[in-house]
């Protein structure tokens, strides 16, 4: 690990900033500038389909609105194709990465044990051994292979991941029973949001990761895939989402909740970060701030451990 702390930002282009992110964003910042480190932004723009064009120009427009800056240029994942295919490459040779042509479908069907939300079912190997290359898995059944990591079996004690997240304490999973292989290149020619994250962590010697706790399944994927290429994870602090009044994470069901709604609405960004402040247990009323007013003295220890409600305004 780095002695100076080095965290990141990586917004997505594929819609705009929404509360929830604004928070993720500013405590994430104050993580690290609190300690006088170094951020960096990753443009994590992979998911070709979603991409919308002008979303990022939008989210480091409104990051920057809310008073929030980097250090260095942004990192395009869209551009580091040869670094993921390398990856893909060694963990190939060492057996822990196999081509699969199952589709959705297929999954569905054959796994024995759904699971309900966005998880999905567990995928049950069916493709492990079948093929010695994507050219054999594609000339057998006309379509191109994704390619999966191989999570060690159910019970062993390879299949254990455990970390000591920096809000919730210890976390750990039985990655074989409760993941299932998952795919980190897709059928597209694209890497996966699990490879191409932990890739670029390593590349950029990120030491921190500040992000939303809905992606706790991602941090058992992204350890298990640390550990295959040898390289060093980061720490990780899981915050709980900003949810709408019935409990579930923020939506278009919930109002606009877009920083640039809010910005057209004439709502100034000392009012949002005053308001994400408050309900991050760094001040006891919502009063207007910028995040370097609220570096002094900060601590991820302040952050409440229940979610955040969302109730229509930014009162609090």
């Amino acid at each position: 690990m780095n002695e100076r702390p080095r965290g990141r930002l990586a917004p997505s282009p594929t819609g705009v900033l929404h509360l929830g992110n604004a928070r993720s964003f500013l405590l994430a910042w104050l993580d690290v500038r609190s300690r006088g480190g170094e951020l960096l932004l990753r443009i994590e723009d992979l998911d070709g389909p979603r991409v919308r064009a002008g979303a990022e120009a939008e989210a480091l427009e409104d990051l920057r609105w809310l008073g929030l800056d980097w250090d260095g240029a942004p990192v395009r994942q869209s551009e580091r194709a040869r670094e993921y295919t390398n990856a893909l490459q060694q963990l190939a040779a060492a057996g822990l990465a196999y081509p699969c042509t199952c589709t959705r479908r297929d999954v569905e069907l054959a796994a024995s044990a759904p699971h309900a939300g966005e998880e999905g079912p567990i995928y049950p190997g069916t493709c492990f051994g079948r093929w010695s290359d994507a050219a054999e898995a594609e000339a057998a059944t006309g379509r191109a292979p994704c390619w999966r990591f191989c999570v060690p079996a159910p019970g062993t004690p390879e299949a254990t991941v455990a970390f000591e997240d920096r809000l919730r304490g210890r976390v750990a999973c039985d990655a074989g029973a409760e993941l299932g292989d998952f795919v980190i290149h897709k059928r597209d020619g694209q890497a996966a949001y699990q490879l191409a994250v932990v890739v670029d962590d390593a590349a950029q010697a990120v030491s921190e990761v500040v992000r939303g706790d809905d992606l706790l399944p991602s941090t058992a994927r992204q350890l298990l895939l640390f550990r295959a290429l040898g390289l060093q994870a980061p720490r990780y602090a899981h915050l709980p989402l900003v949810v709408g009044e019935d409990g579930r994470r923020l939506a278009k069901r919930h109002g606009d909740t877009s920083l640039r709604s809010l910005r057209e609405q004439g709502v100034r960004p000392e009012a949002v970060v005053g308001w994400l402040a408050a309900v991050s247990g760094l001040q006891p009323l919502a009063t207007p701030a910028r995040p370097a007013d609220l570096v002094k003295d900060f601590s991820l220890s302040q952050v409440p451990p229940s979610a955040v409600v969302w109730r229509g305004s930014l009162a609090h």
